[in-house]
């Protein structure tokens, strides 16, 4: 029994979120409390009036520096880019048959079939990042959607149900059935008498009931209702054996031993829930669409060695990445996307302040594992249509591709995405390795067919990879609170700007939200000046 208990304020609420759950449970809380909103974009920034011959430079060629170059010139400014790989994108990236890997210490040829692809980075977009959807649809990219929750699909626990595998959706049925059973229990017993009204109760007795598919006693167990959700032992049919048959739910035991909640949160996240898209033909084709409008402005292999500013401009010495050349190149103002762990080793002339929120800000990592099979057997032998299948594995998920079903032919599926240890696991192996880890053990899902059907892997290990040597930032509060300020303040005539300096890390969103903000203040300065 509880006493003297009184309700939490929201102000009290949110403040327990965000200590326990850090600032993105927090941001996710407080949109679902109206405090927020689903993105800042409100429309591309209404920048005019550039002085004549004024000029920016913008460090770094993804989807942040060519949506500066972007609006800028549209402004009327004169515009660079130095980019330093042979190609713009940045981590809006796509592996096709042919293309090819280079990591710290090992080379890989992509051997897809044509139309087949890999992205290692991003790779989906939520129905609530406006500011991606707005530039897919004014550069002409097509959508179309991206299969994110599977209830066939799988989830995998070595130390529950044997290590066999479960249908998230039999999972997820008998976790609310179990609790709700539970619930309800608790309510009749009058444990929750001080908590609730009698009417409250009474609401929440039908509740548990009709959503945890409980009986007349309100007891979860075996029934027709149960299996109209979770599935049948046998399933509906025609004729004289047409009777459906339902399956056995798994014990409450069972399915603590599973965590099932983990992969139920996953997909109540706000950036996991659906509708999600994909451009067709891989992530690549929005950094594709931008670079055929601002192309003409990009400088390819071009590693940036140093850079200058005093009150009259900014010069970044260079050198050809591939002839190695010398250079210099020259402007009023800079943007600079490039990321943190690599801006962090350049000689940069910004203020100790600004160098050290950069030094401050350490980047996780992140694998990507592509494995074409000969055929869509996930389709036609488990009737898996998109959406992820989840272990507790180092590979974390395999994910089933969005587009093509029912196509013969090779397919490519995803055959890891780890953060965190399993991703430095990953990545520490040679490539070979690696698709070795992801074969032997994404066969816990597929045993006859994994092996069988394998044709060719690829894989990017993000720490591995020179240009950023990371995934992308990983800021806690306590580092965003002393640094980011800092990091995103205009110091002169250099602003920066990527999913570094945005409240959305890791997502194309808070790199293109962070790039409309910089080239606003840089433009505002530019005419103060």
């Amino acid at each position: 029994m509880i006493e003297n208990f009184s309700a939490p304020t929201r102000r009290d609420l949110l403040s327990l979120i965000g200590k326990v759950g850090g600032g993105a449970a927090l941001y996710q809380a407080m949109t679902a409390l109206g405090h927020a909103t689903e993105s800042q974009f409100t429309g591309p920034p209404k920048l005019t009036g550039a002085r004549p011959g004024a000029s920016v430079l913008v460090l770094g060629g993804g989807l942040a520096g060519m949506s500066a170059a972007y609006e800028l010139t549209k402004a009327g400014y004169k515009v660079q880019v130095l980019e330093f790989q042979g190609r713009a994108g940045g981590r809006n990236y796509t592996l096709h048959g042919g293309d090819t890997v280079t990591e710290i210490g090992s080379t890989q040829k992509v051997g897809f079939a044509p139309g087949n692809y890999l992205n290692p980075g991003p790779w989906r977009i939520p129905y609530h990042h406006r500011t991606v959807l707005h530039y897919c649809k004014q550069l002409g990219v097509e959508l179309e959607p991206f299969s994110q929750i599977n209830h066939n699909a799988l989830v995998h626990h070595k130390n529950a149900f044997g290590g066999k595998p479960q249908h998230f959706r039999d999972m997820m049925v008998d976790f609310k059935g179990h609790v709700s059973e539970l619930l309800g229990k608790a309510l009749n017993a009058g444990a929750l008498d001080q908590q609730v009204t009698a009417e409250d109760k009474e609401k929440l007795l039908e509740a548990m009931r009709e959503w945890g598919v409980l009986d007349k006693n309100m007891t979860y167990s075996k029934s027709m209702a149960v299996a109209d959700q979770r599935g049948y032992e046998r399933a509906p049919g025609g004729g004289v054996n047409g009777a459906p048959i339902p399956n056995d739910p798994a014990s409450l035991s069972d399915m603590l031993s599973g965590k099932v909640w983990q992969q139920m949160g996953f997909y109540a996240e706000y950036v996991m829930q659906t509708t999600m898209f994909q451009p067709k033909g891989g992530m690549d084709q929005i950094g594709k669409a931008f670079f055929k409008h601002v192309g003409k402005l990009v400088r390819l292999n071009t590693k940036v060695t140093k850079v200058t500013q005093d009150d009259k401009g900014v010069t970044a010495t260079w050198q050809d990445a591939v002839t190695g050349a010398v250079g210099e190149s020259k402007a009023d103002f800079m943007v600079c996307t490039i990321p943190a762990t690599v801006l962090n080793q350049l000689d940069i002339q910004l203020s100790p302040e600004k160098k050290a929120a950069i030094r401050a800000l350490p980047y996780g990592n992140s694998v990507k594992i592509g494995l074409e099979m000969k055929r869509r057997f996930w389709e036609t032998d488990y009737a898996i249509y998109g959406g992820h299948s989840f272990t507790d594995q180092a590979i974390s998920l395999i994910s089933y591709p969005s587009a093509g079903f029912f196509k013969e032919g090779p397919a490519v599926l995803l055959g890891a995405y780890p953060f965190g240890a399993g991703a430095y696991q990953l990545a520490g192996m040679t490539p070979e390795k690696r698709i070795e880890a992801a074969l032997a053990q994404g066969s816990v899902f597929h045993p006859a067919e994994y092996r069988a059907e394998f044709l060719s892997g690829a894989s990017v290990a993000w720490s591995r990879m020179p240009w950023i040597l990371g995934c992308c930032a990983t800021w806690t509060e306590e580092s965003r609170a002393a640094h980011y300020q800092n990091l995103v303040s205009m110091e002169n005539r250099i602003v920066l700007a990527g999913e570094h300096c945005s409240y959305y890390g890791c997502w194309q969103e808070g790199a293109l939200l962070s790039s409309l903000d910089a080239v606003t203040r840089l433009h505002q300065r530019a005419l103060a000046a």
